[in-house]
């Protein structure tokens, strides 16, 4: 007879724990962008309606504020779920660095509500306050969005540079110095990708949906506007990101040597070290695959010292301290994916932007439209793929030099039933959401135009036999 209770206790819980972690983030991870730029876009067509009367632009606010609380919502419903993960999954983490690493998540709560607050006020305005101060409400908004990602990436930033506290000889973590534990030394280069990552990746992903509008013919002035405004914000963020990415990956080089390793597929501490694309580190650690181009990974990482740049291979630090031969294809790849998918995604900007500057008008070919229509799944990946290079890069630490995963992670065996109960949360939100955003779409396409009749100023009055119902 199957033995359930022997088959639980069997369960090695370290890889579930893992593997719920990296799902729920990576789900809640997709709708952060969205939560960070949509204000600000939303706040570029608010401004356009107010200063030249323009209705379309009034109407894309209106709409998109609404889209946006949405998400909002569904966002904090998965952000929260993280939240109680980290105690749950994480218990000798907490129980040993909470003080430190619960400083930013603090920070973050405090940008969040005001978030709430003003996205509440926002849209509650749209026929209740005058344009300006209306507009002005949504300001806040764009504000704790920036506050919330920087907070919530100054902790993951945290986990990769620890600072800010002395461990006594009991290793209990006291003497926390809150600004050393937020402002480490990763917070400014991590912060400034994962933001101009948020407006990249909102805008490709609001643009595409307008895009495969337009492929199906709907070429009003409506659905080009909804386009160009977040298209041309994701086009301005991509050479930016690719400027920051740069800065990014040669601060890795010199502070993060076991991650940049695996990154660029280095087995052994060598000069004139090839960018290989592609290809896989074998368990003998040799490389097979991929395309190699002679001494570019050298030259890249200090340009000032060209292919004699020596880079610092895996055989430089001790087995137990650096990913594996899996973890390290993993990291690989994914860079591999992010970079070249930030690739495709800036010659798509260079080819709006061209065509802006010299037609003042969005590229006339279909196959633009067909690619933009993807850039939003395509910048989602990249920014997945970031994630795994950030996140696996570290292994096997979960605070480097300090803690290792293993040594974190929840003893309990029955962490598996918490995934499949979270697997099946998740599953119902993003149903609901998308079915909530298709009905909304709908409602508003049948709506036509009629929505921005009178946005600003005191609502209409009520019909008399209505009026006789409240009591007016």
């Amino acid at each position: 007879m199957l033995n359930i209770q022997s088959l639980v206790l069997a369960v090695d819980p370290v890889p579930w724990a893992r593997t719920q972690m990296a799902f729920t983030l990576g789900t809640h991870i997709i709708l952060v962008p969205l939560g960070v730029s949509w204000a600000f876009m939303v706040l570029v067509a608010n401004y356009r309606a107010i200063k030249k009367g323009d209705a379309d632009a009034l109407l894309l606010a209106q709409r998109w504020s609404k889209y946006m609380a949405v998400t909002f919502a569904v966002g904090a419903v998965t952000g929260t779920v993280l939240t109680f993960e980290f105690g749950l999954l994480w218990p000798n983490f907490m129980g040993r660095f909470g003080d430190a690493f619960g400083i930013p998540f603090m920070i973050e709560g405090l940008f969040f509500f005001t978030e709430a607050i003003f996205l509440a006020i926002y849209i509650y305005g749209w026929r209740r306050l005058k344009p300006w101060p209306h507009f002005w409400t949504g300001v806040p908004i764009v504000i704790a969005g920036i506050g919330g990602t920087a907070s919530v990436v100054a902790a993951n930033a945290w986990m990769n540079e620890p600072a800010g506290f002395t461990l006594n000889s009991a290793g209990k973590v006291v003497d926390v110095n809150p600004v050393d534990v937020i402002f480490n030394n990763a917070f400014p280069y991590e912060t400034a990708h994962m933001l101009v990552a948020a407006y990249l990746v909102g805008g490709f992903m609001i643009a595409s949906v307008y895009a495969m509008g337009m492929l199906r013919g709907r070429r009003d002035r409506y659905h080009r506007l909804g386009f160009i405004i977040p298209f041309t914000v994701a086009a301005i963020a991509a050479p930016v990101q690719m400027f920051v990415g740069d800065q990014v990956a040669r601060w890795v080089y010199n502070n993060e040597p076991t991650k940049f390793a695996a990154i660029e597929l280095v087995p052994k501490t060598a000069t004139d070290v090839p960018e290989t694309l592609f290809g896989h580190l074998n368990s003998d650690g040799t490389v097979s695959g991929g395309i190699a181009i002679p001494g570019l990974a050298s030259f890249l990482s200090d340009p000032s010292t060209g292919t004699s740049t020596q880079i610092k291979g895996l055989d430089s630090f001790p087995a137990n301290e650096r990913p594996t031969t899996e973890e390290v294809n993993v990291v690989h790849l994914a860079w591999d994916v992010m970079v070249g998918l930030a690739t495709l995604l800036f010659l798509l900007s260079v080819w709006y932007g061209l065509s802006w500057l010299f037609r003042r008008d969005i590229p006339k070919m279909r196959l633009f439209l067909w690619l933009a229509s993807g850039a939003g799944v395509a910048a989602v990946l990249a920014m997945e793929a970031g994630w795994v290079v950030t996140e696996v890069g570290r292994q096997p630490w979960i605070v480097t030099g300090y803690m290792k995963v293993e040594q974190a992670a929840t003893t309990n065996t029955g962490v598996w039933a918490t995934f499949l109960v979270i697997l099946g949360l998740y599953l119902g939100v993003a149903v609901t959401l998308v079915l909530i955003l298709r009905a909304m779409s709908r409602r508003f396409r049948a709506e036509g135009t009629d929505e921005h009749g009178g946005p600003y100023g005191p609502r209409e009055p009520l019909p008399d036999a209505a009026a006789e119902r409240v009591g007016v």
